[in-house]
């Protein structure tokens, strides 16, 4: 057995430990938000938070998970409310959508570790997660979108 947390739940698996971390979200956990795309951690459709560190699950054996707190996008708001998701609403950045959950999970990474990153500082980050649909600038446009709303949500929490 392999017990870990996902999203804030404590849950345990019986599978085989060498059993990618993804097929275990998707076909254990009925966890489907994190894609499958290329299967060696290339193209970041399958990004999740491992104790808060963006990681390809691909690749990720499940037993690299014990006792581990693991995040996926279904963990990131209840009600896609967070501040990366409302900015991938208001910059239009789906096309196909099916890069978006590993692009979002890298973007929250990003904005936990540098809360105004630039554009270099961006396009460094989020090189490893491929869109198919070129939708670079809408992504760049939210991240820096999110990254003022958190700002000032910080600001007037600081002040209150």
């Amino acid at each position: 057995m392999i017990r870990f947390t996902i999203n804030g739940k404590e849950r345990q698996v019986d599978v085989d430990p060498n059993t990618p971390l993804l097929w275990v979200l998707r076909d254990v956990l009925a966890l489907t938000g994190t894609k499958y795309g290329c299967g060696i951690a290339q193209c970041g459709a399958c990004t999740v938070h491992i104790d808060d560190s963006p990681v390809r699950s691909c690749v990720m054996p499940v037993s690299a998970v014990q006792g581990k707190q693991v995040k996926t996008i279904e963990g990131l708001s209840k009600d896609a409310d967070h501040p990366i998701q409302q900015a991938w609403k208001e910059h239009n950045v789906p096309q196909c959508g099916y890069c978006q959950s590993g692009q979002i999970m890298s973007a929250v990474a990003l904005l936990e570790q540098n809360a105004n990153p630039s554009d270099d500082e961006i396009d460094n980050h989020m090189q490893g997660n491929i869109c198919r649909c070129g939708t670079y600038p809408r992504i760049k446009a939210a991240i820096k979108s999110a990254a003022s709303q958190l700002s000032l949500a910080k600001n007037v929490g600081d002040e209150a």
